[in-house]
């Protein structure tokens, strides 16, 4: 996998190269700002593109309208953005476009599966930070998500993370069957359509999350 990092801080800029390198993979680009990250990629065609949400000149949203433009013009470019602070806004918007995913930067500490994170985004999927889903369901008003039982409603929010069948039953501790069958209660009890595309299956989850549906 190539990637292309732009990340201001510069400690952590190092480490993210170097948790890729360590990953087998090849870093193409160090940067640190928009401006020079979207050169990069337009130079390079990197498989991921690892972009922090705030970076010079104004520290507000450069990272997320050079995702939201990476995406427009290198579709088959992935995106992972990183924040400090969860911006459900842009997350939900950007992860419609599919290859892109949505972390807060604590998960980078989390190797192993930041890692399975950006080879997922890189390879078209999706992924959504677990404090960002959680965010999603309203703590006072589920409306229909109040149908499922607590189990359901952790295997949704894996769900809409991204994860696979597969995953969720290594998330859990559980087998792969049994997690199909909470997966296909949820998606019943939501009228979600069933679908084979975890990307698929992600924005149906996040349409339904965020939706006209707390009523």
């Amino acid at each position: 996998m190539r990637v292309v990092i732009a990340e201001d801080q510069a400690l952590l800029r190092e480490g993210l190269a170097r948790l890729f390198r360590d990953g087998g993979h090849q870093v193409v680009a160090t940067l640190v700002d928009a401006e020079q990250l979207l050169a990069a990629v337009g130079r390079e065609r990197p498989d991921l593109a690892v972009v922090d949400i705030r970076m010079p000149p104004t520290f507000t949203d450069e990272g997320a309208r050079a995702a939201r433009t990476i995406k427009e013009l290198h579709p088959g470019v992935g995106v992972l953005v990183l924040s400090q602070h969860i911006e459900t806004t842009h997350a939900v918007s950007l992860v419609a476009h599919g290859g892109f995913g949505y972390l807060l930067k604590d998960r980078v500490l989390e190797v192993d599966e930041f890692l399975a994170t950006a080879e997922r985004v890189a390879a078209g999927g999706s992924a959504l930070d677990p404090t960002v889903v959680a965010s999603l369901f309203s703590p006072t008003d589920l409306g229909p998500v109040g149908r499922l039982s607590e189990r359901e409603r952790g295997v949704l929010e894996l769900m809409a993370q991204g994860l696979t069948n597969s995953g969720i039953a290594n998330r859990l501790v559980v087998s792969e069957r049994t997690v199909e069958a909470h997966v296909r209660h949820i998606l019943t009890k939501l009228d979600i359509p069933e679908s084979e595309d975890g990307h698929r299956r992600v924005l149906a989850v996040l349409a339904y999350l965020n939706g006209d549906n707390h009523t």
